[in-house]
């Protein structure tokens, strides 16, 4: 397992191509993952739900984006939580975004290949 980490020497993939504009690089162990991910202005992720948690840390850039029935414009400095299994997303990337994203693990959930459409 390595321990030390530069975010320049990973590599920049998408995120979740299906649903987000986002690409990056995260670093994930057995029950958190830290991601570094950049989000071009315009449509942000589509509104969604996950089992995971998160937290999210505006670095650069400003967005329109909503957690549950509110909506906030976000900006540099500014941390948001996003409860496992709340319904987040839909908003606008107003300028390029760089953000830091910490989730918890969940065994079988892939990020990359989610699926988060409800099943009928």
């Amino acid at each position: 397992m390595k321990y030390f980490h530069k975010w320049d020497d990973l590599e920049t993939e998408w995120i979740t191509p299906k649903y987000s504009p986002a690409r990056g690089q995260k670093v994930e162990g057995e029950k958190i993952l830290m991601g570094r991910f950049y989000y071009p202005k315009g449509p942000g992720a589509k509104r969604h739900a996950h089992p995971n948690e998160q937290m999210v840390f505006i670095m650069k850039g400003k967005a329109r984006t909503s957690i549950g029935d509110e909506e906030k414009v976000v900006g540099p400095g500014e941390v948001y939580h996003i409860p496992a299994n709340t319904e987040h997303g839909g908003g606008e990337i107003l300028e390029d975004l760089e953000v830091i994203v910490c989730k918890d693990v969940v065994p079988g959930w892939s990020l990359k290949n989610a699926q988060w459409e409800k099943k009928e």
